[in-house]
């Protein structure tokens, strides 16, 4: 017997749905509030949870096959038209060219969109947007510097150094004082740089930070925390620093206890942890930091660092660590 017409518009409508909402899975970007890109099979399960999602392993190889940032998926997007700084332009929304050398951004919601400069960026305003952008240059600076502002947000730039010796820049990133409100970090291709974001609260999210540059006296960070005070995520960043000292990711309690801090989901390797979990030999307790399901690889040493994927690690005030696993294993990683 043939269903009614009206059933056969319902099961229609059903059937178009239920597509629709797994090819909007599939191709779902990663979004500001640093929420990562679905794989395949991640999409599948949500329609239909009993779909098994396979670990992918090696994934440091290739990052982006995994779902992670790499030069495909970061920086300043194809096809992006830049001016450069000072040669074509020296002003926009909200920001100028300062004749003593650097680039001011200093009016509340600024736009730095689509330049090309060999400038630092200096911000002292509220609500700016630095966007689709190239800083490049080498020397003891830092290609974006943010001082006692508040909800900056730097995404889809390319930033770093000329080469990774004497043409390395300092800092990509750098939250001047330490005082910074909701800085947001995303999408962002570093690299050729000593260090790539030095922040203490906000959101560190699907970043590439990649061949770190290196002069006598440096110290390489992916990225750090020096120890103040607010809540700071690192979440779904690749990570990788191809010398032998210092780290990928670290927390240390140069200026304060380090506290509330979320690191997951990141794909790291090298330097001489791959990780420093923030408690010194001797120093104050750390409290409530949670290091989970992120991703420690062998890509330049045997241990993810030279020395070894982790140290500085406490178990107590209500630190967590779960969900660690070796990149081309799946195995667990212990602190």
């Amino acid at each position: 017997m043939a269903l009614p017409w009206w059933k056969r518009v319902m099961w229609a409508a059903a059937w178009w749905m239920s597509g629709w909402v797994a090819l909007c899975a599939w191709a779902q970007p990663i979004r500001d509030d640093g929420a990562r890109a679905r794989t395949t099979g991640e999409a599948a399960a949500l329609v239909d949870p009993s779909v098994a999602v396979p670990l992918a392993l090696n994934c440091a190889a290739r990052p982006s096959a995994c779902g992670y940032p790499d030069a495909t998926n970061t920086g300043v997007p194809v096809g992006t038209k830049l001016k450069r700084v000072p040669q074509d332009i020296t002003s926009g929304p909200g920001w100028h060219y300062d004749s003593r050398g650097w680039i001011t951004v200093d009016t509340d919601g600024a736009d730095v969109n689509g330049i090309d400069t060999q400038l630092s960026i200096d911000v002292t305003a509220d609500h700016v947007v630095i966007r689709n952008s190239r800083i490049r240059f080498a020397g003891e600076g830092w290609g974006v510097g943010v001082r006692h502002a508040k909800k900056v947000t730097i995404k889809h730039c390319e930033i770093g150094g000329v080469d990774i010796g004497s043409g390395r820049m300092l800092v990509a990133i750098k939250d001047i004082y330490a005082d910074s409100v909701n800085l947001r970090v995303l999408r962002n291709n570093i690299s050729m740089v000593s260090t790539g974001v030095q922040m203490d609260a906000g959101l560190i999210a699907d970043n590439y930070i990649h061949d770190l540059g290196y002069i006598p006296g440096d110290h390489l960070n992916g990225t750090t925390s020096n120890g103040t005070s607010g809540f700071l995520t690192i979440r779904h960043n690749t990570v990788f620093n191809p010398f032998d000292q210092t780290d990928a990711i670290s927390l240390f309690e140069d200026f304060g206890v380090q506290k509330d801090r979320l690191i997951e989901d990141n794909l790291m390797a090298g330097g001489g942890y791959c990780l420093y979990g923030g408690q010194n030999a001797g120093g104050p307790p750390t409290s409530q930091i949670t290091v989970r399901n992120n991703r420690f690889a062998r890509l330049f040493y045997g241990q993810c660092g030279r020395f070894g994927p982790v140290a500085a690690w406490s178990s107590g005030g209500g630190n967590l660590w779960t969900g660690n696993i070796w990149d081309d294993t799946g195995a667990p990683v212990n602190p």
